[in-house]
């Protein structure tokens, strides 16, 4: 027997399961790769560019700007199959946003139907308060920022809810730059980021899947991008950390790789200059770190830049 945990609301009641018979499948939006196969971008193509990331070298203009496109457009569509398939079909951007508020209604209501008693209110505000938590500089979650006068105390149950229903994802600070990763994790210190950035972008104001098309997005710029290479990461079964120190200090994300921490910065630019990444290698151990933005494949020392898309070779 197969049980298969699909995208979306997790919490339809099975009264039981008899044990040794059941394979457990969880199933996911698209990811990033299979966004680029649906648009007849083939296995070899992929593979191609991928040997310009692990040998570090330039990749072609022609195709780097290509890529940024395709990059571009994963993040308005997202990777919800029936988005996807009428993008592919009609290259409409607002037939795909009316498909993705039709889904958002779509969760809204299904969290009117599973959740219980009071945390049908609450869920639903958390679910609700997500751009404007990334929209902040500093993106640690706060609950007030859920309803005035919020606290962990009323809301980390209906957080944890949605996180348990594919909806969302925690990224948690780190108390040290260092592994294990999860042993230095801050329980009640996290991001939250949306398990689908198509969908998130469907929540923002009108005309923000233009403004990440053509390049320019204002507060929101730093978060989306930040909630791709979340999803990313995710699909790639990586648990999310980030490090903030007092304000001076926040790298985006870190994650082990070649059995070293590394740290992760993501820019939606190619201004890549980064006070923090300097800070973080030459005063807290950090051996290596990541730069992912709009430029070009470079490489220094200790820091290795690659453009946005190659998040997903990590």
């Amino acid at each position: 027997m197969l049980q298969v945990h699909y995208y979306g609301i997790n919490y339809k009641a099975v009264p039981s399961f008899p044990v040794g018979y059941i394979e457990s499948i969880e199933m996911f939006s698209l990811d990033f790769e299979e966004f680029l196969w649906a648009n007849g971008i083939s296995k070899q193509a992929i593979g191609y560019i991928k040997e310009y990331f692990e040998k570090k070298e330039t990749v072609p203009i022609a195709m780097h700007e290509k890529m940024l496109q395709l990059f571009r457009e994963f993040i308005v569509v997202g990777g919800m199959p029936r988005v996807v398939s009428e993008f592919v079909e009609s290259h409409n951007f607002v037939n795909v946003l009316n498909l993705q508020k039709e889904i958002v209604s779509n969760y809204l209501d299904d969290i009117a139907k599973y959740a219980e008693g009071t945390e049908k209110a609450k869920a639903r505000e958390c679910f609700l308060s997500v751009p404007k938590q990334l929209s902040k500089e500093h993106k640690k979650f706060q609950y007030s920022l859920v309803k005035s006068g919020g606290t962990a105390r009323k809301y980390e149950g209906s957080l944890m809810w949605l996180y348990d229903a594919g909806i969302i994802n925690y990224c948690y600070n780190l108390r040290k730059p260092e592994l294990p990763l999860e042993g230095n994790s801050i329980n009640n210190q996290f991001k939250i980021y949306m398990n689908d950035t198509g969908l998130l972008m469907s929540m923002l104001e009108e005309g923000s899947s233009k403004d990440i098309i053509d390049g320019n997005l204002g507060i929101y710029k730093g978060a989306i991008y930040e909630n791709i290479i979340a999803e990313i990461f995710t699909k790639l079964n990586k648990k999310l950390y980030y490090f903030e120190y007092k304000d001076r200090i926040e790298i985006d994300f870190f994650i082990r790789k070649d059995n070293i921490a590394i740290a992760i910065e993501v820019k939606a630019a190619d201004n890549t200059r980064s006070k923090s990444m300097k800070s973080i290698i030459e005063n807290w151990g950090v051996k290596h770190g990541i730069k992912l933005s709009t430029k070009n494949v470079g490489e220094t020392e200790k820091v290795n830049s690659y453009p946005l898309y190659m998040a997903m070779f990590l």
